[in-house]
């Protein structure tokens, strides 16, 4: 297949949402400087020398490595994934932090392997739904394929625990599966049932019900779960329509938990207010729109599949943050992708971005492009 030229404006779009989150981020963490300078030095360098360059080295290879070897090696990945995945439980490799098991030590590098379970899974059900076609309206070959792999993917995740990396995979896998046209009436009874096995967890996990009931009822107990959700108000809200600056947030000093983290889109709403909240979000979804041209002009069903299912997840996941800041959310703890403290989310949805790049030089032109 004749290869077309890279798709500049998707490229484009990633490039400037890479260097706002570099500004953005080392903004936001001058708080920790002020608390702890040895601290913020290693966070920078965790983000860039880990995450950002990183990331790069494996956007490169992603971009160089035909997308039909995703597809033929996509069980071996999905199970690495899943064996990495519980390594966290391994004493002397998982690291315990506030009573979470979600991150691996491996020669001094720590990372989260969850963030290479949910590209593993991308590309197995992706290689599922291109094989299957059009029997995905089977609920053999659609619906319960997707169950049985949640099952295990919830699991290992639960166990974490780790809530909100099972929502991300399940509205991502819900999205791939009604693209390759399984019946609606299956997607609903299927969210249905997700919704109903989440309301139990939530019912049996307190710390989730703390979450629920922050959200349904924000001025409750702010000095304790509330206080996140708070200040990042007040910080959104004092930004006004042009924000107080670029580095002048106040919160991020004293009163925002994490604001180079969770909490990063307030110190973007008090610095660059609301006509600057608003550029980012117009850029997130283009990103998505761009991605989802991309899907739709790729050259084979796999491939379609795959680029949908990371658009989808990394779209989803920073609405997700947002949403979460802004109080329309439950707080979730899933980072702003390509600009909020993370290496390994960072480092694994920069390196996507090779895959979706090499797959929109082989898309085909719009009849109107000819």
């Amino acid at each position: 297949m004749k290869k077309n030229k890279v798709d500049k404006i998707f490229l484009g779009i990633v490039i400037a949402l890479i260097l706002i989150g570099v500004v953005i981020f080392t903004s936001a963490s001058f708080g920790i400087l002020a608390r702890n300078p040895t601290k913020f030095y290693g966070v920078l360098i965790s983000q860039f020398a880990q995450g950002l360059f990183g990331g790069l080295i494996i956007l490169y290879f992603g971009y160089r490595i035909p997308h039909k070897y995703w597809r033929e090696y996509s069980l071996p990945i999905f199970i690495i994934s899943i064996c990495l995945t519980l390594l966290v439980f391994v004493p002397g490799i998982g690291i315990t932090h506030k009573g979470a098991s979600r991150w691996l030590n491996i020669f001094g590098f720590s990372f989260q392997p969850v963030e290479v379970l949910k590209i593993g899974f991308i590309i197995y059900f992706a290689a599922w739904l291109s094989w299957a076609k059009g029997r995905v309206r089977d609920i053999k070959f659609g619906l319960l394929p997707l169950v049985v792999l949640l099952s295990i993917i919830g699991v290992v995740l639960i166990k974490q625990p780790d809530m909100k990396s099972i929502i991300l995979i399940t509205i991502t896998a819900t999205a791939m599966l009604f693209a390759s046209g399984a019946p609606l009436k299956y997607i609903i009874g299927f969210l249905g049932v997700a919704l109903l096995c989440f309301g139990i967890l939530v019912f049996f996990k307190p710390y989730l019900m703390e979450r629920v009931n922050t959200f349904i009822n924000p001025s409750q107990n702010g000095s304790g779960s509330s206080y996140q959700l708070q200040q990042s108000l007040i910080a959104v809200g004092s930004g006004g329509i042009f924000g107080r600056g670029l580095g002048q947030s106040i919160q991020k000093f004293n009163y925002l938990p994490e604001p180079q983290g969770d909490s990063i889109f307030a110190v973007v709403g008090e610095e660059l207010g609301f006509l600057g909240s608003v550029i980012l979000i117009f850029l997130y979804i283009t990103f998505a729109l761009r991605g989802y041209r991309i899907a739709y002009y790729s050259p084979d069903p796999f491939s379609k599949m795959l680029v949908l299912g990371i658009i989808t997840m990394i779209t989803v996941q920073s609405f997700m943050n947002i949403a979460s800041i802004i109080g329309v959310f439950p707080l979730t703890g899933v980072p702003l992708v390509f600009i909020s403290q993370g290496g390994s989310s960072l480092l694994i949805s920069i390196g996507l971005m090779g895959i979706v790049l090499n797959i929109s030089r082989s898309q085909a032109k719009p009849k109107l492009e000819k």
